[in-house]
């Protein structure tokens, strides 16, 4: 046990400036999303911070905190079986992942998209420029993301580690990393929902996000299993990377709870990050092992079981 914490500390941190520097040289196009994304959402902060402050948002920022916990609570809940398991087929992973797959690419789209749709039709009168003020939200968020998928060190089970300054990184950080790259969305997701205080957007999001989060929680603990860390070692950091999941709903909020065009900016933030994620991390993650059907039917059955979810509780 001594020895697998000590593969958690990292290393010496040596000349991180420059490893950054160099990587943003050679992915430019990263770099300025990166930055792009980082200056929309300071800004989206700011004017929104001062409203909170103000308790002008309370109701909305005590939803956002429960909506988050039950994130957490969700993925503790989904580790817990990896202490006496060491691994499941890899065809029901993979149909688990594109279950959860399917949940978050449903909850993006009725639960974020559409009352961001709804809501930038309302503020601004014309539905052309609702659209258009959601699609620049989506544009922030995949921007974002592709920033901090670049910029981040980080490894996946099946590709390896990856990002500036990953050898520098005991491998249990570099794991971390990779969760807080999927949790903090959908953290920030239950924090949009939330942030008018709504229950018919927060809660069915909330429920689908915590019901993915199970089966994430448990591939996340079986994946620090396979990389050789213990059980215990392996339940807690998963369960720990739920903890993403509030702060980012704090995120979340405060995006959103300034500016009437902040909302509908905001949940088409949030849904261009999970739908970023969705794509860009799940879905490839279920097909490398030739299990492409399952892994679809499986996202077939999570979006299904999404929509049912919204128009039953929405």
């Amino acid at each position: 046990m001594q020895n697998e914490l000590a593969q958690t500390v990292p290393p010496p941190a040596g000349h991180w400036l420059d490893a950054f520097r160099a990587h943003a040289r050679s992915h430019g196009f990263a770099a300025l999303g990166l930055a792009v994304g980082l200056l929309a959402v300071l800004a989206l902060l700011v004017q929104s911070l001062l409203q909170i402050a103000a308790g002008e948002a309370a109701a909305g920022l005590r939803y956002a905190l429960l909506g988050g916990a039950a994130g957490f609570a969700a993925t503790a809940l989904g580790a817990l079986p990896a202490l006496v398991l060491r691994g499941l087929p890899q065809r029901v992973e993979d149909s688990l992942l594109g279950l959860a797959a399917g949940m978050m690419l449903a909850a993006s789209a009725f639960s974020l998209l559409l009352p961001g749709l709804a809501a930038g039709t309302e503020i601004l009168g014309h539905k052309g420029l609702g659209a258009a003020v959601v699609v620049a939200g989506m544009a922030l968020g995949v921007l974002l993301m592709l920033g901090l998928d670049a910029f981040t060190p980080h490894e996946h089970d099946k590709t390896g580690p990856c990002g500036p300054g990953h050898e520098r990184c005991g491998r249990i950080w570099l794991f971390v990393f990779a969760v807080a790259l999927h949790n903090l969305p959908e953290g920030m997701a239950i924090g949009v929902s939330f942030s008018q205080g709504d229950m018919s957007v927060g809660l069915p999001l909330t429920t689908a996000i915590a019901l993915q989060d199970i089966p994430e929680g448990l591939a996340v603990a079986l994946a620090l299993r396979g990389a050789g860390f213990s059980a215990l070692l392996s339940v807690l950091v998963a369960a720990a990377s739920g903890l993403l999941e509030p702060v980012g709903a704090l995120l979340g909020i405060g995006l959103s709870s300034g500016l009437a065009v902040a909302y509908p900016v905001g949940l088409g933030l949030a849904a261009g990050a999970m739908i970023f994620v969705v794509s860009h991390e799940v879905i490839p993650e279920t097909h490398r092992n030739g299990h492409q059907t399952p892994a679809t039917l499986g996202l077939m059955v999570g979006f299904a079981l999404m929509m049912v979810l919204d128009t039953t509780l929405g």
